[in-house]
């Protein structure tokens, strides 16, 4: 597991299809049903893992919202520079984690830049 993910609450052991797995903690690990950061590939069973896409946040900064929707809950206000991993865009609208072990969520696509 790299050190950019919380490691409180990590499973361990053997993984297997034996019934209802812990769940992680949703506000800081990168999974959902369908999709989960490559770092989780041996903790969470998901059907795809995508490796993180590094992107600025641009100026002016942007909120970080529980879902993708401008009237979901913003969980964070994200500053110009910092980094938010994307690992989906879908819709205009990017999910992902910010920073190193920051709060997982989504971001309007338009305030966004690719780390160059």
């Amino acid at each position: 597991m790299p050190d950019n993910l919380a490691t409180d609450a990590i499973p361990t052991g053997q993984l297997m299809l034996s019934g209802p797995a812990p769940r992680p903690d949703a506000g800081h690990w990168p999974v959902r049903g369908d999709l989960a950061h490559i770092a989780l590939a041996g903790c969470c069973f998901v059907p795809h893992y995508a490796v993180p896409m590094p992107h600025n946040v641009l100026a002016g900064g942007a909120a970080l919202r529980r879902a993708g929707d401008d009237a979901s809950e913003a969980l964070a206000d994200l500053a110009a520079g910092d980094v938010f991993d994307v690992l989906d865009i879908s819709g205009g609208w990017c999910w992902g984690q910010a920073g190193r072990g920051g709060f997982v969520g989504y971001v309007r696509q338009a305030f966004l830049a690719p780390v160059a």
